[in-house]
């Protein structure tokens, strides 16, 4: 008999096989000769390097190329990310253009000499990609007053990249950058506009990337906010492309911009601010409104409700609330196990919050960040609600969750999400339930929590936490039911009447690949009933 472990190492062999296999051919002298198929076209469309603003932080200072050692720029010894930023010379939208456009490009000069040929480091998909796209974009400086055996290179190895990326883009596992990719073929298609290959394949695949990722609500799969903010980005950016180089926009591109854009209103733009579930943590989307207005584009939605997010609002208050299922597992890498988990706030501030991500997959702050304890949620015997496997270095959901009922009301006097999952069905057979109410002119959240359970053969433990922002002040009543809430000048209660409130110490990782110290309220228990439930309320001192 054939047993798990036997598979799983039979599984390994042949990926690690494969792997090798492809090592060779890429090393080889047929691989060279394949991604060396170019053609004599010259470089017609050169796109202007403001449309990357939103995805290029450009600095106030300017640098000039001659402040670098040009000579021995590439024999310096650096880490793994200096290397990235180096070889997918993304800083040259930091040079001045009063740089010297001999020094720039003696840099892409010497830069081919050493790496005409593909090498697994400085031709890494997404390093190929981006270096592409600067490339390009930089033309005053990479392109423009240079001889003609220059010109001949630089468009070889454009072509070159390109048709790297051509081959290795379908066995390319992230859709970001995949996207990036796909981005960077359809500009060569673009630039050198005799050569058609490049931009039929690459719409090609940008639209196999849309149809496999986006959802028919327009938001991403992933139900991750800061991938639907990158895929309109490089939507955007390759719109303004065609656009710029006088080519009919594909009509795929406007209808999905617009379905991004519209989650992207309900996401962000209603409410001006960062929640934080599934992969998201602070963003600077202030500069990308500052970029959609540059450029001309205004997204509107009034619903309350979109790819399992609820968002309820009046001038003062916000109440956000998670009540969508798992995703699948080809786009659970950021998931975080945050079902039924809230937010709350109040002035622009945040009241009630979820911890926040950590997105450096290398350190162990990523698979915290994805725990159920680290949102505003109810937690059984420390167990989060989804169970989850590592692959390739990335935690995906390998058991998920469903949403079993849902019900919103939002009236001007009156508002309610409530919902149920069965995240903790199998390993617990118990199904959690949330009910949150407001009383707009109260300024009251009375919540309840239901544990429901078919068969409690024995005790189990649970934690409900309600995690605070750090520049939040905290302390408990001397009665012991209570816990003040102090958020800048306003005062707030929370109470539970029917278990023990307590106040703990925790990490906030709102900040991308960062943490502060903050506390958490947290109520705890044991179940051993069928149905319990946990009653809470938060309430605004007048």
């Amino acid at each position: 008999m054939i047993n798990k472990n036997s598979l799983g190492f039979l599984g390994q062999f042949y990926i690690s096989l494969k792997d090798n296999l492809k090592k060779i051919y890429q090393n080889s002298n047929f691989y060279e000769k394949k991604i060396s198929k170019t053609f004599d076209n010259y470089f017609q469309y050169k796109p202007s390097p403001h449309l990357l603003s939103s995805i290029i932080k450009y600095q106030n200072k300017k640098y000039r190329i001659e402040d670098f050692a040009i000579e021995s720029i590439w024999q310096n010894k650096m880490g793994t990310k200096d290397y990235e930023k180096l070889n997918n010379f993304f800083w040259f939208f930091s040079l001045d253009l009063k740089s010297s456009k001999e020094g720039t490009q003696l840099v892409i000069k010497n830069w081919i000499k050493d790496n005409s040929k593909y090498n697994k480091n400085s031709w890494e998909f997404d390093i190929t990609s981006k270096r592409i796209i600067a490339w390009l974009s930089n033309h005053q400086l990479t392109y423009e007053d240079s001889d003609k055996d220059y010109r001949l290179m630089f468009d070889h190895m454009i072509q070159k990249q390109s048709n790297h990326l051509l081959s290795e883009i379908k066995s390319s596992n992230e859709f970001e950058n995949k996207l990036i990719g796909c981005s960077a073929i359809i500009l060569t298609g673009l630039a050198y506009k005799n050569e058609k290959n490049y931009l039929e394949s690459g719409l090609a695949i940008l639209k196999n990337i849309i149809k496999s990722s986006i959802d028919n609500q327009g938001f991403t799969k992933s139900r991750n906010i800061k991938q639907l903010v990158f895929y309109l980005k490089y939507l955007i950016i390759i719109r303004e492309w065609f656009k710029e180089s006088q080519n009919v926009i594909p009509e795929y591109i406007d209808e999905t911009i617009f379905y991004l854009g519209s989650s992207y209103a309900f996401i962000w733009k209603n409410i001006g601010n960062d929640i934080l579930f599934n992969g998201n943590y602070h963003s600077e989307n202030e500069y990308f409104d500052q970029y959609l207005k540059r450029f001309g584009y205004t997204f509107k939605n009034e619903v309350n409700e979109l790819a399992g997010y609820v968002i309820l609002k009046n001038k003062k208050i916000v109440l956000a609330m998670d009540v969508g299922p798992s995703p699948s597992k080809n786009f659970s890498i950021d998931y975080q196990c945050g079902a039924l988990s809230f937010e709350i706030f109040s002035n622009q501030k945040k009241l009630i919050t979820n911890s926040g991500y950590f997105p450096d997959k290398k350190n162990k702050l990523n698979s915290l960040s994805k725990s159920t304890a680290l949102h505003s949620a109810l937690v059984i015997e420390d167990f989060s609600s989804c169970s989850s496997k590592k692959i390739n270095n990335n935690i995906i959901v390998e058991k998920g969750l469903k949403v079993l009922k849902k019900n919103i009301l939002y009236e001007k006097n009156y508002w309610k999400i409530s919902a149920a999952h069965d995240g903790y069905s199998k390993k617990f057979g118990t199904i959690h339930e949330r009910e949150i109410e407001f009383y707009p002119e109260q300024n009251k959240f009375i919540g309840s929590d239901k544990i429901l359970r078919k068969n409690p053969n024995k005790e189990i433990k649970f934690d409900i936490r309600f995690h605070l922002d750090p520049s939040s002040k905290v302390m408990k009543t001397q009665d012991n039911k209570s816990i003040l809430i102090e958020l800048g000048d306003e005062g707030w209660k929370f109470s539970c009447d029917n278990f023990d409130i307590n106040i703990d110490n925790s990490l906030y990782l709102g900040n991308k690949n960062s943490y502060k110290d903050n506390q958490n309220i947290f109520i705890s228990g044991m179940n051993k009933e069928n149905e319990q439930i946990i009653r809470w309320e938060i309430i605004k001192l007048q």
